[in-house]
């Protein structure tokens, strides 16, 4: 039976604190992985490889801050920035950057045939890279609101190095969101071919920066109402100036 609750607000805590349910959210991120279930969803046409969670969460976060510029560390095949550009496009302003280290000729040709692509600009090259970051702050330079997304190498230096690059164009009340801090809590050898896993990965590169970072949080609120999300202590929401 479910508890008294005055609100949604004690619902949501009250669904965070269910040990019950905490197990059940581990044990089925831990199984899904193998499966590759974030890649069953498409956004307006492109593959987006998100949780539809995680999905839903973003679009309030950019519904709400309304930013004028959204930068994607990691493009993929370039649904994420399709959905941010859906968004803007909506919020009737606003621009995306996508950011990757190879664009594929097949993904870079769907992206600039799409008719969302008037708010996409695509950079080719390491995030972490001084030009590249230069190239990336001189296209920001008019915005006064910057969200950032990152989801590229998912090292614990590399995401270290983005963090703390990229957080500088984020302003109070803007949000930076690193994907896949999840890694950390998955068991075993679930990325046997990749160089990131337990102890070596986004969320372990959040926990390092806001070591040393005071103008940013985690923003619990979301991961808490969300419950299943590939990004737990992810959403960073800035506080300072």
């Amino acid at each position: 039976m479910l508890p008294k609750i005055a609100n949604d607000r004690a619902l949501i805590n009250a669904m965070q604190n269910d040990e019950e349910i905490k197990n059940l959210r581990k044990k089925l991120l831990q199984a899904i992985v193998k499966y590759k279930y974030t890649y069953n969803f498409t956004w307006h046409g492109r593959p987006i490889i998100q949780l539809p969670e995680d999905i839903v969460a973003t679009q309030e976060i950019i519904l709400n801050a309304k930013p004028d510029i959204i930068i994607e560390t990691g493009i993929a095949h370039g649904g994420g920035l399709v959905f941010y550009a859906s968004l803007l496009e909506i919020l009737g302003k606003g621009s995306v950057i996508g950011v990757d280290i190879e664009i594929r000729k097949h993904n870079r040709e769907a992206l600039e045939n799409h008719p969302l692509f008037k708010r996409i600009s695509l950079i080719e090259g390491s995030s972490t890279d001084a030009k590249i970051f230069s190239q990336v702050s001189d296209l920001c330079k008019p915005a006064k609101n910057v969200m950032v997304i990152l989801d590229s190498d998912h090292t614990h230096a590399h995401v270290l190095r983005e963090l703390e690059l990229y957080s500088t164009l984020v302003r109070k009340n803007g949000y930076l969101i690193v994907f896949d801090t999840g890694i950390e809590d998955v068991d075993g050898p679930a990325y046997p071919n990749r160089r990131w896993g337990k102890g070596n990965n986004p969320k372990t590169a959040v926990w390092e920066f806001l070591k040393k970072n005071d103008r940013f949080v985690i923003d619990k609120d979301i991961e808490s109402k969300l419950l299943i999300t590939v990004a737990p202590d992810g959403y960073l929401k800035c506080v300072k100036d």
